[in-house]
């Protein structure tokens, strides 16, 4: 059984407002992370918030969505990595390995996920990244043995570091898309023409 694990617990200083919430296709950047998640092969599916939990909650309480509130998001990403890899502890189920996403690639897809678990199966190999823009990160699978590592990144540390320490044991899926994050409004400024222009084409 391979888990999901959904960041959302960041501040979004940069933006100015928090962009979990950003409309992006008829939906916010939260809800496109967790329907990708919901229609992956991916089971269960944990998502952490952390500031401004209270407005994010509504669009990711649904059945079979375990929502972990992590106290200490302003940590950074390793607190948030940490709090997702504790809540899988309380599943009965033997979870053979994560795959780690954060909700502003907005090109994140389901199938996008399903490449990084089949890559896990048919290479052996105990971690799965994304690789973009000449380098390797996230969305990216960890076998369990990295578990307990993942818990004790230290702060302001994203998993990310873990891909570059273990890089002989690291398998690549291309995913150029991957390279584009929502940080800035001119980042979802730029999000957002495209869209337009592909509507208009």
């Amino acid at each position: 059984m391979v888990a999901i694990i959904i960041l959302a617990a960041g501040a979004s200083t940069r933006m100015g407002t928090p962009k979990q919430l950003l409309p992006y296709e008829g939906r916010s950047l939260i809800r496109h992370a967790l329907e990708s998640a919901i229609a992956s092969v991916c089971r269960p599916i944990v998502v952490v918030l952390g500031a401004n939990a209270q407005a994010i909650f509504p669009e990711v309480n649904q059945p079979d969505v375990q929502v972990v509130e992590n106290p200490q998001w302003n940590l950074g990403m390793s607190a948030s990595i940490k709090s997702g890899i504790l809540a899988l502890a309380n599943y009965s189920e033997s979870i053979d390995a994560a795959v780690i996403i954060v909700c502003d690639q907005p090109f994140v897809s389901a199938e996008v996920i399903n490449l990084l678990v089949t890559g896990y199966h048919s290479t052996g190999k105990p971690i799965v990244a994304s690789q973009y823009a000449q380098t390797f990160g996230v969305p990216a699978l960890f076998n369990q043995i990295f578990f307990s590592e993942l818990a004790s990144l230290g702060e302001n540390v994203g998993a990310r570091n873990l891909i570059k320490k273990h890089f002989n044991q690291v398998f690549g899926v291309p995913f150029e898309l991957g390279a584009i994050d929502i940080d800035t409004p001119n980042d979802y400024m730029n999000l957002t023409r495209e869209c337009k222009d592909e509507g208009t084409r």
